[in-house]
């Protein structure tokens, strides 16, 4: 690839991982508030929704990390078997 192909492919895959990130942030605000707020009688989160926001964050966090991991270990052992698509 020459420079100018080059940087476009590299703003093309900025804007593809930011899109990505976008989702998987607007997934766990939609879940978390879904599974925490039950009500809208203060303005404020109460105790116990200001809780349950912060353990469905931290669960989804772990989630996310765990299944990264997961998939980084998968493509390890395939690389090291040969069975890697495409090559």
């Amino acid at each position: 690839l020459n420079p100018q192909e080059q940087r476009e492919l590299q703003s093309r895959m900025e804007k593809k991982q930011m899109k990505e990130f976008m989702n998987v942030y607007s997934n766990l605000v939609q879940n978390c508030f879904n599974s925490c707020i039950n009500s809208f009688e203060t303005k404020s989160l109460t105790s116990r929704e200001e809780s349950c926001v912060m353990r469905c964050v931290d669960k989804h966090l772990k989630s996310q990390t765990r299944l990264g991991e997961r998939f980084q270990e998968q493509n390890a052992a395939m690389a090291q078997a040969g069975g890697l698509p495409g090559r």
